[in-house]
């Protein structure tokens, strides 16, 4: 990676240094002329061995789309080498650069050249050696940085996706682990498979933040023994669900499950209450008021609607008070989306 001419003074770039002819590089910066040939030349390498790829000196944005291009280039030609960026030389701008595009791309090793320094100048001559960076951390956080922010949206199983193509470092597989998995268990459940998303969790119990922690009571809640129970934190949890699908814009998803959640509740309130099952109702459950019509099976079912006209006359208090203040409105609803 070198520069060109400045296109403020004309003054010649590093290039020069990889493909000026006869003396064209000082033995030191003390050096009154160049005295030493072209570094190809002082290194061995033939024409063939190395390419040079023009940037800016100091364009942070251009520099860094420079050098990603010039390594996806290196990895199409070579898919099985092993590439190393050092950042040693080159300007400020030129390191960074390198570096944030070297850091996306988890196979290829970040070294500089250092050595043992009395200032902040440069190292001591002859102390000089090729040294990996660590950057792990650094890697690991700017590359799982997407799937952090997936969580944001809710977007659990995108997040999962993309973990599942991820090579974490060594240093970092506990927390990518735990990561990876968190978002099965989420994924699973924005699935309602309840019981699979509480397994998942519960290993991780001790470690998790206490913010999190409410949710292995809450997925606990989901999986109770009790009916009475687990019924009514699954019907929040299908009213929670629907938010997040709003939220996420899929309002097709959101409606169902409102439509779902209202049928649900009347269910609910019938069977819990009254021991009315509204997929098989007895013909003495049915009040005078309300006329059904019994399937080819003989069987009394109601939907939706009907179910919480069985609410209104078979129960009291406030759901009763909703489906009395709400009827018509909770029809108009139901047509439209129908």
């Amino acid at each position: 990676m070198c520069t060109d001419k400045d296109p403020a003074t004309g003054q010649p770039g590093s290039r020069t240094q990889i493909e000026g002819k006869g003396s064209c590089i000082k033995a030191s910066n003390q050096a009154e002329k160049p005295t030493l040939p072209n570094i190809p030349t002082q290194t061995g390498l033939s024409t063939d061995q190395y390419q040079v790829v023009l940037t800016l000196s100091d364009n942070l944005d251009r520099i860094y789309l420079d050098c990603s291009q010039a390594i996806d280039e290196v990895i199409q030609r070579f898919p099985t080498a092993k590439i190393a960026a050092d950042y040693t030389g080159g300007t400020k701008s030129m390191s960074a650069g390198l570096v944030m595009a070297a850091v996306e791309r988890p196979d290829i090793d970040l070294q500089l050249v250092t050595g043992s320094r009395t200032d902040l100048v440069k190292v001591q001559d002859g102390s000089q050696f090729a040294d990996r960076a660590d950057c792990e951390r650094i890697r690991y956080q700017r590359l799982s940085e997407p799937y952090r922010r997936a969580w944001n949206r809710y977007a659990y199983s995108e997040a999962l996706a993309g973990l599942a193509d991820f090579k974490p470092p060594k240093g970092q597989r506990d927390d990518y682990t735990r990561f990876r998995e968190l978002s099965r268990a989420f994924t699973e459940w924005d699935n309602f498979n309840h019981a699979q998303a509480l397994s998942i969790l519960q290993p991780y119990a001790p470690t998790l933040p206490e913010a999190m922690k409410t949710y292995i009571s809450i997925a606990s809640r989901l999986n109770d023994q009790n009916p009475a129970k687990r019924d009514a934190a699954r019907l929040f949890d299908l009213y929670r669900n629907a938010e997040r699908r709003a939220a996420q814009g899929r309002y097709d998803d959101a409606v169902a499950r409102v439509y779902r959640l209202i049928e649900w509740t009347a269910q609910w309130l019938l069977e819990s209450q009254c021991r009315i099952v509204t997929g098989d109702i007895q013909p003495e459950q049915i009040p005078d008021t309300i006329t059904l019509t019994s399937n080819r099976d003989g069987k009394f079912q109601v939907g939706l609607f009907e179910a919480w006209q069985l609410v209104k006359r078979k129960t009291q208090g406030a759901a009763a008070q909703f489906i009395q203040d709400q009827e018509n409105a909770l029809l108009n609803h139901t047509k439209i989306r129908n």
